[in-house]
Order: C-alpha cells, then sequence, then structure tokens
C-alpha cells in the first residue's frame, strides 16, 4: 500500500500515540505486527479449499459423559480457572455500557444481568462441588469501571489471590487513506478500538496471570465470551480434556443455516494441525465449499480450554505476541456516521491459536453450550418463555431449537427502542415456528405468537392488545365467522 521506506516512520505516530497514553511495549509491538500485516499484505491470506479437510469423527459431549469418572472429573476441575472475555459494549444494540449489565431474564423476582448469572454459575459450582473455581473477567478500558462496581456490590463473590480483572489493550484506529493514527476531535476515545479477542493471550501474558494460577496449582484455563451464558463451567469437560492431554480443545457446535458464513474449523493438510478458518480467509472460488455445512460442519463457540503450561510457553516463545491472522475490519471512526473518515481496525481471533498448537483438539457440544446475545432479535429469544434460568443459573430449554426471529431493524434494534415496544414481557413464543415483525408495533401483556407468526407495517405506529394471539395473518380476528 505505502512505500516500505514510509511504513516505520507511518507506525511511529501510532506507537508513540500508544506510548502517550501509557500502553505498555507488548501492547506496542502486537499492534506493530498487525500494522505491518495489513500494509505488506493488503490482500487477504487464503486458506484455500484444496489445502483442508473436513473434520470428521469428533467426540461429542454425551460420548464424553458416558465414558468418564465423574468422582475424577471434580478432581480435574478443581484445578480448573475460569476467564471470561468482558471487553464488549455492545454498541450494535445501542448500550454505552457494558453488555454484560444487561438484564436477561428475572430469576425469584430479581433482574438478572448477563453478570448475575455469570456470578451465580461461579459461586453455585464452588458451594455444590467444594472447588476455588477461580473467576478473571478480560475487560476494556470502556467496562472496567461499571463491571467491577457490580462486583463490589456483590457481598457473597469472593475471591483471593487469583486477579478477578485484566485490562487488554486498545490500539489506534488508522486512517484508511493515510496509514495514520486517526484524529476525531468531537469524541477522541472513538480513536481507539479494543485489537479483538486474539488479545487475550498477549493481556494474559502482560498480566503474569498464568504464573499465578500455576503456582496455586490450577493446571487448565477456561475461556468463553460474557455473552454466552451457555457457556457454563463443566466438570465433564474439566475431565475430558485432562484425559486428551492435549494443549488446546475448542468447543464446537453443528452448523446450521444460519451458521454458514461462520467461522468453521477444519483439517489442514499443508500443517497437520486444526485451523479456524474465517469467512474472510475464503477466496472467492471457495465460497461455494465453504458454507456447505454438510463438508465443513463444524463451527468454533468460541468456548477454549487450554493447558496453562502449553500455553505459558507458547507465549513466552513468541515474547507474549501470538502470530494469528489479521482480521481486516473497515468501518468510520464514528459507527453511527457514516459520513465520518473510513478507518481500518485490526483484530486477531483467539480461536485462531489453535493452528499453533501440535495436538490441539476439539469436542462437539450442543446449542446448550453456545447461547450468544449479539443482537436484540437474540435477546427476544433470551428473554422468553422458552426459557427458565434454573436454581444453578444455568439458561434452560426443553430441546435448544428457536423460532426464527426477525424483528424490524428500524424501531427494534436500539435496547431503548426494544424495551419501550415491550413494556410488559416477551411474547409467548412457545407455540411460534417463526417470528417476523414489519414496521413500529408495541406489545400488551400476555400476547401469544403460534406458528409462523408475522406482523405486516401499517405505516404508523400499531398496537397488539393484551391477551391476543398473533399467527400467519397477523393479529387473529375476534368476531364469530
Amino acid at each position: 500500500m505505502y512505500e516500505r521506506v514510509d511504513m516505520a516512520e507511518l507506525f511511529e505516530q501510532s506507537a508513540q500515540k500508544m506510548r502517550e497514553q501509557g500502553l505498555s511495549e507488548v501492547a506496542i509491538a502486537q499492534f506493530e505486527r498487525l500494522y505491518h500485516e495489513w500494509q505488506e499484505n493488503d490482500a487477504t491470506s487464503w486458506i484455500r479449499e484444496e489445502d483442508v479437510e473436513r473434520l470428521d469423527n469428533v467426540p461429542s459431549f454425551h460420548d464424553v459423559y458416558e465414558t468418564i469418572d465423574h468422582d475424577q472429573a471434580v478432581k480435574a476441575f478443581a484445578k480448573t480457572a475460569f476467564l471470561k472475555l468482558n471487553g464488549g459494549l455492545g454498541t450494535s444494540m445501542g448500550l454505552d455500557c457494558a453488555k454484560s449489565l444487561l438484564p436477561v431474564r428475572r430469576h425469584k423476582a430479581r433482574q438478572m444481568r448477563f453478570i448475575d448469572i455469570i456470578l451465580g454459575q461461579v459461586m453455585v459450582a464452588r458451594r455444590r462441588l467444594g472447588v476455588e473455581l477461580p473467576l478473571t473477567l478480560m475487560n476494556s478500558f470502556r467496562t472496567s469501571a461499571d463491571t467491577m462496581k457490580v462486583l463490589a456490590h456483590t457481598p457473597k463473590f469472593t475471591q483471593h489471590g487469583i486477579p478477578v480483572e485484566i485490562i487488554q489493550h486498545r490500539e489506534p484506529k488508522i486512517e484508511i487513506a493515510t496509514g495514520l493514527p486517526v484524529s476525531y476531535p468531537q469524541n477522541p476515545e472513538l480513536e481507539w478500538c479494543p485489537p479483538g479477542h486474539g488479545d487475550l493471550f498477549s493481556t494474559i501474558w502482560e498480566s503474569g496471570l498464568l504464573d499465578e494460577l500455576d503456582a496455586r496449582g490450577f493446571k487448565y484455563l477456561f475461556i468463553s465470551n460474557s455473552d454466552n451464558l451457555g457457556a457454563r463451567p463443566s466438570q465433564t469437560l474439566a475431565q475430558h480434556f485432562e484425559n486428551t492431554g492435549a494443549p488446546m480443545m475448542i468447543e464446537v457446535a453443528r452448523r446450521t443455516h444460519a451458521d454458514r458464513k461462520g467461522g468453521h474449523l477444519v483439517f489442514n493438510k499443508v500443517t497437520h494441525r486444526l485451523e479456524l478458518r474465517e469467512m474472510s480467509q475464503v477466496h472467492p472460488d471457495d465460497r461455494y465449499d465453504a458454507m456447505n455445512i454438510k463438508k465443513h460442519p463444524y463451527f468454533n463457540t468460541n468456548n477454549i480450554w487450554v493447558r496453562i503450561d502449553a500455553l505459558r510457553d507458547m507465549l513466552a516463545k513468541y515474547n507474549g505476541v501470538l502470530p494469528l491472522p489479521v482480521i481486516r475490519n473497515k468501518k468510520t471512526v464514528d459507527p453511527t456516521n457514516p459520513d465520518s473518515t473510513p478507518v481500518m481496525q485490526l483484530e486477531t481471533a483467539m480461536g485462531a491459536a489453535v493452528s499453533l498448537f501440535e495436538g490441539a483438539t476439539c469436542v462437539l457440544v450442543d446449542r446448550m453450550r453456545f447461547l450468544p446475545v449479539k443482537t436484540t432479535d437474540d435477546l427476544f429469544i433470551m428473554r422468553s418463555d422458552r426459557f427458565h434460568l434454573t436454581d444453578l443459573y444455568e439458561m434452560e430449554d426443553g430441546n435448544y431449537i428457536f423460532p426464527n426471529v426477525s424483528l424490524d431493524p428500524r424501531y427494534y434494534k436500539n435496547i431503548h427502542d426494544f424495551d419501550e415496544r415491550f413494556p410488559y414481557s416477551i411474547p409467548s413464543v412457545a407455540a411460534a415456528n417463526s417470528v417476523t415483525i414489519e414496521g413500529d408495533w408495541t406489545f400488551g401483556r400476555d400476547v401469544s405468537f403460534y406458528g409462523d407468526a408475522k406482523l405486516t407495517d401499517n405505516g404508523k405506529p400499531s398496537y397488539v392488545p393484551n391477551g391476543e394471539y398473533v399467527g400467519p395473518q397477523g393479529i387473529e380476528p375476534d368476531e364469530w365467522l
């Protein structure tokens, strides 16, 4: 893109900006690797179809459950620490605080947020199994204060010796036209972005967390996203991971039609290792094969198990900066203003580290361990009568096969608009195959969806009265034929 002689000078301006903000040399070294990869190889490094094979014979959670010694499993679980990625603000839903502070549903009359459910899962596991199960949150510079305030006001959650928080790095957004760090005086905070969840590894390295865990006898680290309430601690998977002897294990789930454009696990014929292939790494000629869910049936849940000693050795080998593939995100400096300066955000994916570990493996899990909330469509299901939040703080459903939900983004994408249009509760979806809402609809109490429920746009704000049923033809008529 730019002349090589200029590249060092261009990057130095980003490095200087990072130093002025107090960022470490590890953070700067990591960003320098991403920056040079972007400059020198602007085209994505393809993972070609001819170089990979489909994954076969992945052991399932059910098979594992039947074969392990459950008494022994508690011992493996006692050597496991829990780490949650908690750096997201939920800006796609209009949030200006940590997404984990978003209310999900009530439990015994108490409004429960993601963070409350996570803390509940940890405390119940500690009490029932008699294990320490330390919890560490990887917060961002934008989520730390809000999240730590919640922990301070949760007196039943205590932890000593292991930090409850590490802070992920941040990096400058780069102006695409110049290669320089972008300037946005209207809101200087928007000049910065997180480096993706692959930043976890350099953050862990710099924090000294692995040394602290090792010194206290912990052997395994279970990592997952805070917005995935299915990723709860599991003694069964802890024992299975120990039995494999693998340095890393990724929980995968079967792809459906809705997952066909997401990252999937393959076996690389060149390196003879597992590899996470994101769609940005798929050559246009290979898209049909990559999206074929029968040919490549497994996707990455981002629930990852890793041996603490293996990760520490790998990070030492690379001085804390793992050579992960670069993900290029073209955006505007103000995501809400498409006319603001075009920028490049350079990121890495945590799961991509699987290709670095000889002998890494994966395990097939049910959808009960993959319940992410990325949009208000997802939140609609989580708050509906499809789920019950148990006393073990587990989100339970009968079969985890949910109706397809499509809410008009003009009126439901923003969480405040969403809440305003469901002032009482989410309508019942127990009998619904799909839910489609077009236009501006507000819902009364005790509304029920059934079949392929659909409401069309009336061109004006509309209301579904209390107790009504909504089906394929809209609101059911109340007159006799």
